[in-house]
């Protein structure tokens, strides 16, 4: 029992239920996007097969970043299991493979109209982790791109992957909506790297906080918990977005507003980033990302 209370902790299960929620909000959006989807048994099975493998896709690339972090963890985080040598590197491996193994035979599954555009699009969000924590590439160790190779497979591609659930990719609708979640994800993923400075330091990785500073870091990173959700309220007034008008407005201005709060909690004392173990805008990150899927789902289904 409590190996598998090991191999749970080690996959994150506390970060396992965004990306779930973000294929299931965007099957939702799809389907309420022009022209709505009739109402069909496969609504709800692609979907939520989509979920699972989201889920199981997250732990695995929770894992890998384990896997490659390992020294970097001594420091930042000693008590998780790789470090605290409750759980073997080899074992560690074998979890790791069997994740990535599922996630993709359960993405090849998810084919509405026998199209395969989610095993594709999860293709290239492993590819782009891969790219994140594996050397030679390592890009977690390489400034802005440490961003851009998180924002796209869990901002952009995942709700695309959602999507696909229902219906095709093919369109701009989809690719905006991503969009707008990648954007968040730029700058905002840079929330957990401020409380990790000393372990990353020593692992080489140059995070923002590292190359820039930890109050330059928040003032570049700050237009990105605002400008996503403007292009909300952009999208729905040139009819980009097909959802219920005024709730997408609503949602575009809560966003906004919420963003700017959260820049507001980082910008007043930027200095506390680097002391607290996870700063308040971290968790206002999963937040946002919680309340942003949300929105868009019901502003699609009614």
């Amino acid at each position: 029992m409590n190996r598998w209370r090991t191999y749970f902790e080690f996959g994150r299960p506390f970060t396992l239920v965004a990306p779930a929620l973000g294929v299931v909000s965007g099957a939702v959006t799809a389907a309420g996007a022009a022209p709505r989807e009739p109402w069909a048994l496969t609504l709800l099975t692609y979907p939520l097969l989509g979920a699972s493998m989201a889920a199981v896709l997250n732990a695995g690339n929770n894992a890998l970043n384990q896997i490659y972090d390992l020294e970097i963890d001594r420091v930042n985080k000693p008590r998780r299991p790789l470090p605290s040598g409750r759980l073997a590197l080899r074992e560690a491996w074998g979890f790791t493979i069997l994740c990535y193994v599922v996630a993709l035979i359960l993405a090849w599954f998810v084919a509405p109209g026998g199209r395969h555009e989610c095993f594709w699009i999860v293709l290239a969000a492993v590819v782009c982790t891969h790219m994140y924590s594996v050397p030679p590439l390592r890009t977690k160790r390489l400034g802005i791109w440490a961003n851009v190779t998180i924002a796209i497979p869990r901002g952009l591609l995942l709700k695309v992957a959602g999507w696909s659930t229902v219906k095709t990719v093919v369109g701009v609708e989809p690719w905006y909506i991503g969009s707008i979640f990648g954007l968040f994800l730029l700058g905002a993923s840079t929330t957990k790297d401020f409380a990790d400075m000393d372990g990353d330091r020593r692992g080489g990785c140059r995070t923002l906080p590292i190359v820039y500073g930890v109050s330059r870091a928040a003032w570049m990173i700050s237009p990105s918990f605002v400008v996503p959700f403007l292009m909300i309220n952009i999208g729905a007034s040139t009819h980009i977005l097909t959802g219920h008008f005024w709730m997408l407005q609503t949602l575009g201005a809560l966003m906004t507003a919420y963003g700017i709060y959260v820049c507001y909690l980082m910008l007043r004392r930027p200095e506390d980033l680097a002391v607290e173990e996870n700063h308040v805008s971290w968790a206002h990150m999963y937040r946002m990302m919680f309340v942003a899927q949300t929105g868009f789902a019901a502003a699609y289904l009614f």
